[in-house]
This record gives structure tokens, C-alpha cells and sequence, in this order.
């Protein structure tokens, strides 16, 4: 029970001491990040915002290069007449959402697991009182 209460405290702490607050649009809005359910709907958000930046694409669903386009969003062509082609910059969005995805949802299976360790840890001292209790029993 007590390393079940150190992993709720440890995470926790950990993540009050990033600061994040949800934005308006989450689940949960304008709400500090503590629990596992403002995590989830941190996390929801992160998604949802990575989605709406890439067009609705995931990471493996875009294009590792495009062309690149000037100022009045035409193709710039090359010598020869072909698009230049440039780093698909919203697949590095990605790589930064699913970390941060991964991270939060870490934090949720944490508190989970936390508090299933709890709970086992009280049913098996509960279970412990009453073998105590039916042993000083008089036949």
C-alpha cells in the first residue's frame, strides 16, 4: 500500500510541477492537469489539435517530403521544370504529439495501476482481519 501511495504521490507531483493548464476546446477546460482525467482530455486535445494542423493525416499517412511553395502558396519549380521538394514539416508535429500523448497517457495507466495496488493492498488486509477475526473464535 505504501508504494501504491508513492506512485500516486510521485506522479502527481510530477506532473503539477509542468504546469499545464487545458485549453478552452479539451474535454475538461481551463483546468489545471493533475488527475487522470484531465490527462486524458489533455491528451485528447493534443490529438485533436495535431489532427486539424495535418489536414486530418496521421504521421504514417503523410508524405515524408512536399513541394515547397512561395509566398502566393505556388509550386516552386526547378531547372527542369519539376516541383522542389522540401521535409514534410507537420510529420515532426507528430513525432512531438505522440510524445506528448504517450507521456500523458503514461500518467493515466500510472494512477491506474497506483490505485489497483491500493485497493489489492486493503483487500488483503481486510482479507487478513477477518482470518484473524475467524481464528479467535470460539468452536
Amino acid at each position: 500500500m505504501v508504494g501504491a501511495i508513492w506512485g500516486i504521490v510521485f506522479t502527481y507531483k510530477n506532473i503539477a510541477r509542468e504546469n499545464i493548464t487545458t485549453p478552452e476546446d479539451a474535454a475538461i477546460p481551463s483546468t489545471p492537469v493533475r488527475g487522470p482525467f484531465t490527462l486524458k482530455a489533455q491528451a485528447d486535445i493534443i490529438r485533436t489539435h495535431a489532427l486539424k494542423i495535418s489536414g486530418g493525416k496521421t504521421y504514417a499517412e503523410m508524405p515524408r517530403q512536399i513541394a515547397k511553395v512561395d509566398g502566393n502558396g505556388q509550386p516552386v519549380l526547378d531547372e527542369k521544370g519539376e516541383p522542389v521538394m522540401t521535409a514534410n514539416t507537420a510529420r515532426d508535429l507528430w513525432v512531438t504529439a505522440t510524445t506528448l500523448t504517450t507521456a500523458l497517457n503514461l500518467g493515466i495507466v500510472t494512477y491506474a495501476f497506483s490505485a489497483f495496488i491500493l485497493l489489492f493492498g486493503l483487500i488483503s488486509i481486510w482479507t487478513g482481519v477477518v482470518f484473524w477475526a475467524l481464528s479467535r473464535r470460539q468452536v
